[in-house]
């Protein structure tokens, strides 16, 4: 408990010597740099392309501002691991409480909140079908920006506590706070997977199952499709960065675990555009019809049912990704 994530990978690197050394017997772990590199630009892009149609070319409703959110905890988390594989990739001193500690504070701030907005997202749909009469008529008129911003100042508070008291951001770890910040990460971490999860399956349920499923729409497909990616790429991230605490090793093994969990990790930010993108393009007639980047995010989160000719244009009033029955969020 006494050793951060930051002198962790220091001490590693240390142990097995400088970056020259690693190119002669840990190929591996450079395949591993050069890969987050990679998927970290690719996904920084598509945020940033997300970011922008989302915040200036799109009407802002209840989904769209969670989705505009999501993406910009992706774009601030794929920055951090950006700048970490960079570091370790040319032997950067990472060690350094300023640059080092701010980051990984930073990557965890980035994703407590992402976690939190798809929880979140997952959930509301949840309630939306269970109980569409008081989701149309009774819902808050500012909810989704209401809990964004709660999620954002929960996040940030954990992430600064995590980061004075655990060492990321001074040089001294408090011996008393560190334990007990690091249980109440963890149990709102497993709060957020247990909503996640559990709405998840029962939407599933609701769509599969039973005599009264609801139809199918495109914005079903891409959450489905977003906490199905989650679960795979961006969960372990997560479990690997807490085990490290309590279960300390200076192995090579369990190094290029960590690594391999920051690339998933990586991957999932990188994946949610794509998801948006292809789903919004999914079935379309490409040779009928020009479509912009703006009417293929407006497709996937579309929540009406498809019409009968998938290549023709949708209304307005069908683009309204959360039906027209919705008050903006």
């Amino acid at each position: 408990m006494n050793m951060t994530v930051t002198a962790w990978e220091t001490n590693l690197t240390t142990t097995y010597g400088s970056v020259q050394a690693v190119h002669q017997h840990y190929t591996e772990i450079i395949i591993l740099q050069i890969l987050t590199v990679i998927v970290a630009l690719v996904g920084l892009a598509g945020n940033a392309m997300l970011l922008w149609l989302l915040g200036s070319r799109m009407r802002g409703n209840a989904f769209s501002v969670y989705i505009f959110n999501l993406a910009g905890a992706d774009f601030l988390l794929l920055c951090c691991l950006f700048i970490r594989a960079l570091g370790l990739l040319f032997d950067l001193s990472f060690d350094s409480t300023v640059m080092g500690g701010f980051v990984f504070a930073v990557s965890v701030f980035a994703y407590i909140s992402g976690l939190g907005f798809l929880s979140t997202i997952s959930t509301e749909r949840c309630m939306s079908v269970l109980w569409p009469i008081w989701h149309r008529c009774r819902r808050p008129r500012h909810l989704s920006p209401a809990l964004c911003a709660l999620l954002w100042a929960l996040s940030l508070l954990l992430s600064m506590l995590e980061g004075y008291y655990c060492g990321f951001l001074i040089s001294n770890m408090h011996e008393v706070w560190c334990p007990v910040l690091d249980f109440i990460t963890v149990a709102w971490l497993i709060l957020l997977f247990v909503l996640l999860s559990g709405s998840s399956l029962a939407l599933m349920t609701r769509l599969l199952c039973g005599s009264h499923r609801v139809p199918l729409t495109r914005l079903y497909m891409t959450i489905v499709l977003t906490v199905l990616v989650f679960l795979l790429c961006g969960l372990p991230f997560g479990i690997i960065w807490f085990l490290l605490f309590w279960f300390r090793s200076d192995s090579k093994t369990v190094f290029c675990l960590y690594l391999i969990a920051i690339l998933m990790s990586c991957i999932n930010s990188c994946a949610n555009p794509i998801i948006y993108f292809f789903v919004g393009s999914f079935r379309q007639r490409w040779w009928k019809q020009r479509h912009t980047l703006r009417l293929i995010l407006q497709r996937a989160l579309q929540d009406t049912p498809e019409v009968d000719e998938p290549g023709e244009s949708l209304p307005g009033e069908t683009l309204d990704m959360t039906g027209s029955s919705l008050v903006q969020g």
